[in-house]
């Protein structure tokens, strides 16, 4: 299936949207407090505040850039707002009023007349009629005065990049880190929103990508910034719906979706995660507007939960341990922490926050699916040392002998305490998943996920005893999820290969209760060699019967402008796939009179003193082949109309045998599997493209003939490999660094016919003059 990455809309379906138009409004605050804008009617959005300490502020804000959606569907870039107005009637509650210090000011950032960068300060109630908590406000940009009062400092409306409403919290002081006395919680509303004037209509991309059969997964923690209305408008447009694909994996997240309470004790001065799992009301309400958002276009979430939590939050008796005391961490900045599947309060708080979602799900009219997201016990990245010594699980593992480096051959009271710690840990997932389907009224799916780069890290080949637990096998769950991203972006097929063969043979889930969840690209500078990657996973993994897939993340997609596409996009006069191959060979034999050109595309640039300026279009030569002279009789010269037809003229591909170059060996001679260099080992890269090689030249060799192929490693011959499409070989295991890969190999040419006639004259034909057959090398893709 086809991709690309999209950087900029050009041409593509747009549409016009009012310039504040709710959706695309953002909100950002400090920690700890927490705060979601919702777009509740077309008109109106919300945001909901919980503050703790004097100095927070959130800013309610409006970017004259679109950096948040796909360029696809992003509005357009437009800094001049001269001679524009914006109305809209504000109420508010548990937050600094219209009318007092401190109160909801307009924070303009942008440039002068002079281009200098700065910020202007406009106070709302300035511009408001009505009560200091419910008033029409109107904002003439032309007119905009900075200051507490008026008159004021003229803004300059033409150069504004951003711009934002501030909300504070009742005592609030500037700076402050000192905490409330008590939680404030605070909302505003903006209503009845409408902009008139110059450019008070913004073009927005509408592309509807047509669906794709792969679904996409999100997350609270990147998207709490950002309207629900917002993203599923991405999800629903950019294909991820329809058939398999209508579900969207949305973890929770660990950071932004509980409620907080002071800490006790050795916890005194941090704000701890509630005992009892309370959703704090800003994710509350960003929950219910997204569930009900994918509810409405046909889309259902899957819950995703992990017990993993951000480490700033967590007590520290809910947390997993090493031997030596050190707690287990992420390598996230600020990094979380890790839940002990031991502890009786941190499972029964994943509990609790569970039974929240499931009832918020089934309250926008969702059917219940939930993912326990990569339950594990966890090991310190740097040493090695797995963390299931907390007390809980001490006293649970009865007081279990050190593993202080999983990376080292263990004894059997180490791979003991490794079995004891997978029961525990497949108990409390099983715990998990019981008490959601009772939370459900109604039927609910619980599936598990788990990273088989570290649960089947070579480096550490018992940890699967811990933390890929026997007691997770089928039918422990509905489903069983995968991925394997560090792997995929790295390139180590073997080890993916090798760890689908382990996980089968250690759970056991039947293909069609398998998921896969494949990326993600953390840095938008590996997009352009990671997204293909990505792309061709989700392919393998439904040749290999995986029915579900997903694409982790929405937040990439849209910073990378990934848009993957159904196989028929666009559709093809009469269904015909524009790529399509048939993967038979030329039914005649070439005379001795075919001809075979061999060409290249080169630009010559002439100056004007005579000397040439010589540019080579392409790396590698193309084919191309007359075998009209190789047709003897009117019984052959049907088979060639038959076979035209079957094709549909140049609709189609075939294979061709090059008469005068088609073995690795020679141009005709017997191959022999030192032949060609494939590449060199490097450990992890399983994968290696058949090719031939011309001196410098590297020729790709796509459709090599299947039983004529052979393998060597550093000059041994290999069985241990399988031929993939496009003449790509799969070690069942990468070779290892600076390994010399070669192949020998008999190959054929992929060709179409080059015209969409044929012209046969059946005088010529008798006189014994050939018609002209023209093919042409298709050049195929890679993976």
């Amino acid at each position: 299936m086809s991709h690309y990455l999209a950087p900029s809309r050009k041409g593509q379906a747009s549409d016009f949207i009012q310039r504040f138009d709710p959706r695309f409004w953002t909100v950002n605050f400090p920690r700890p407090m927490m705060a979601s804008v919702i777009a509740p009617s077309p008109d109106a959005l919300r945001v909901t505040c919980e503050f703790h300490h004097a100095g927070e502020l959130a800013g309610l804000i409006w970017a004259s850039e679109d950096r948040a959606d796909h360029p696809l569907l992003a509005y357009e870039t437009q800094a001049d707002y001269a001679h524009c107005v914006l109305r809209f009637r504000w109420r508010s509650g548990g937050i600094v009023p219209l009318d007092q210090p401190n109160g909801p000011t307009l924070t303009i950032e942008g440039r002068d007349a002079a281009g200098t960068q700065r910020a202007w300060y406009v106070r709302l109630w300035n511009y408001a009629a009505g009560a200091p908590d419910d008033a029409l406000i109107t904002l003439p940009f032309s007119e905009l005065q900075s200051g507490y009062g008026l008159p004021g400092e003229p803004i300059h409306p033409s150069a504004i990049d951003r711009m934002f409403v501030s909300l504070v919290p009742p005592g609030y002081v500037p700076g402050s880190t000192d905490p409330l006395p008590q939680r404030a919680d605070g909302w505003a509303e903006m209503r009845d929103i409408v902009c008139w004037g110059d450019r008070a209509m913004l073009s927005i991309g509408d592309v509807m990508v047509p669906p794709h059969g792969v679904g996409i997964a999100t997350a609270y923690d990147d998207a709490f910034d950002q309207c629900p209305a917002r993203l599923v408008r991405q999800i629903e447009q950019l294909g991820y719906r329809g058939g398999q694909a209508d579900e969207v994996v949305h973890y929770v997240g660990m950071s932004h979706f509980f409620r907080l309470e002071p800490g006790e004790g050795a916890e005194a001065g941090r704000f701890l995660a509630e005992a009892d799992g309370t959703l704090c009301e800003p994710a509350r309400a960003w929950h219910q507007s997204f569930f009900a958002a994918l509810a409405e276009v046909g889309l259902t979430p899957i819950l995703s939960l992990s017990y993993e939590l951000f480490a700033q939050h967590c007590p520290a008796a809910w947390q997993q341990l090493a031997h030596d005391g050190a707690p287990a961490r992420t390598g996230w900045d600020p990094p979380s922490a890790l839940l002990s599947p031991a502890n009786g309060e941190a499972m029964a708080w994943l509990k609790a926050v569970a039974a929240q979602f499931v009832a918020l799900a089934e309250a926008a009219g969702c059917a219940v699916k939930f993912q326990i997201g990569e339950p594990w016990w966890w090991v310190q990245p740097q040493t090695g040392a797995l963390c299931c010594y907390d007390d809980a699980a001490r006293a649970a593992l009865d007081d279990p002998v050190a593993i202080p480096d999983m990376r080292v051959p263990l004894t059997p009271e180490q791979t003991d305490v490794l079995d004891r710690a997978g029961a525990l840990l497949a108990a409390s997932t099983a715990a998990l998943a019981d008490h959601v389907r009772a939370a459900a009224t109604g039927a609910a799916e619980v599936m598990l996920l788990a990273f088989t780069p570290t649960l089947l890290d070579p480096a550490m080949p018992d940890l699967k005893r811990a933390a890929l637990p026997v007691g997770w096998a089928w039918p422990a769950f509905d489903r069983l999820q995968l991925e394997d991203y560090d792997w995929l972006t790295a390139g180590a097929d073997g080890a993916r290969r090798a760890a689908y063969a382990q996980v089968q043979q250690r759970l056991g889930y039947p293909s069609d209760r398998q998921d896969y969840l494949a990326g993600f690209v953390l840095n938008a500078s590996d997009a352009e060699s990671f997204w293909p990657r990505i792309d061709a996973a989700l392919d393998e993994a439904a040749e290999r019967g995986v029915p579900r897939r997903f694409v982790w993340a929405l937040p990439q997609v849209a910073r990378d402008g990934f848009v993957r596409l159904p196989d028929h996009f666009p559709e093809p006069p009469e269904d015909t796939d524009m790529n399509a191959f048939d993967d038979v060979s030329y039914p005649l034999a070439l005379g001795r009179d075919a001809q075979v050109s061999t060409e290249f595309s080169t630009s010559v640039a002439v100056t004007a003193s005579g000397h040439e300026r010589r540019n080579a279009l392409w790396s590698d030569a193309r084919l191309r082949f007359d075998v009209g002279p190789g047709i003897r009789g009117e019984e052959e010269l049907g088979q060639l109309i038959a076979f035209f037809r079957a094709r549909h003229g140049p609709a189609t591909g075939f294979r061709l045998r090059d008469p005068f170059d088609f073995s690795s060996s020679g141009m005709t001679g017997t191959p022999a599997a030192s032949d060609q260099v494939l590449g060199t080992g490097d450990g992890q890269t399983a994968r290696f493209q058949l090719a031939k090689h011309y001196g410098d030249q590297r020729r790709i060799v796509t459709r090599p003939v299947a039983g004529s192929v052979s393998v060597s490693v550093d000059g041994v011959p290999t069985a241990a490999w399988s031929l993939a499409d496009r003449g790509l070989i799969v070690f069942d295991v990468a070779p290892v660094p600076g390994a010399d890969i070669r192949a020998g190999f008999l190959f054929d040419v992929p060709v179409r016919f080059a015209e969409d006639r044929l012209d046969v004259s059946g005088v010529s034909f008798a006189a014994g003059e050939v018609p002209s057959v023209p093919l042409v090398e298709i050049r195929e893709e890679t993976s």
